[in-house]
């Protein structure tokens, strides 16, 4: 009766301090409270045992790295964007960042928990996509890193599928059948579940504005998912497969581009 009790303490103490959100108000204006029960450090260490998986599965291949220039042109974007992300929450400037490229015909790119971003050459081939276009995309994926969408998506997944008390289990390492299962969904979760629009939409709000602060042309997000929404003809890329409409996404974009703006010439009168 005691371990319930200390399990259901446990859990209400997880919902009141569940809802908060994960980054500093900025010129994007995402301030969303977010659902977030899942313990942060348990999310970044699943999602980091899944890259580190990932990269093996690609060295295995031998994708993982192969072109030399293409890694050290996705490198140095991201890294310029990485110097950014203090602005949004200043505790990501620690994260422990990493930047692979995996030769793949996906069209497609993520940045997993705590910081581990993946670039499909595919993105890069079959949009041509410049530099600037580059910037947007992985400031996109590096958006949704900082606003911790994975964890979120998780720890609804998680209650959906167990409930509180089993959340509460394997919180506290007290965990029965349930709360196991729910520790071994982990990864699965983070690449089975998609991004809701609103996380795109977020994601796109704060990559165009860090992308701008890192010196990349924020009218070049407008292009590259003109260029994504081509491409596939009627079937879109996975990238966009739970996105927005493109028209829909093209018009929220032209009206922030506006105010990120004086970001980009800052950052560009600065280097």
């Amino acid at each position: 009766m005691k371990k319930f009790a200390f399990v259901l303490l446990t859990t209400v103490s997880l919902q009141i301090g569940g809802c908060a959100t994960t980054t500093k108000d900025s010129v994007s204006g995402v301030n969303r409270s977010q659902f977030m029960l899942l313990p942060a450090s348990q999310v970044t260490s699943m999602s980091t045992q899944a890259y580190t998986q990932t990269l093996k599965e690609a060295e295995t291949k031998k994708t993982l790295n192969a072109d030399k220039a293409q890694l050290d042109r996705v490198r140095a974007i991201s890294n310029r964007l990485i110097a950014q992300v203090g602005v949004f929450r200043p505790d990501a400037v620690q994260w422990k960042w990493e930047v692979n490229v995996d030769k793949s015909d996906q069209v497609n790119a993520y940045c997993m928990p705590g910081g581990k971003i993946m670039v499909y050459t595919g993105l890069i081939d079959q949009l041509k996509a410049t530099d600037d276009e580059l910037g947007a995309v992985i400031g996109h994926e590096i958006a949704h890193a900082l606003r911790e969408h994975g964890r979120e998506r998780m720890s609804q997944a998680y209650v959906q599928q167990f409930g509180l008390q089993a959340l509460g289990a394997f919180v506290t390492g007290s965990a029965g059948t349930a709360a196991v299962q729910a520790a071994g969904m982990g990864s699965q979760l983070f690449f089975a579940l998609p991004n809701s629009r609103l996380q795109e939409t977020e994601a796109d709000k704060i990559g165009l504005e860090l992308s701008a602060r890192a010196g990349y042309n924020p009218e070049a997000a407008i292009t590259l998912w003109q260029k994504m929404s081509k491409l596939g003809g009627s079937k879109p890329p996975q990238f966009l497969s739970t996105h927005p409409a493109n028209e829909t996404r093209i018009a929220e974009l032209s009206k922030l581009v506006p105010k990120v703006k004086p970001l980009y010439d800052a950052a560009k009168t600065k280097s």
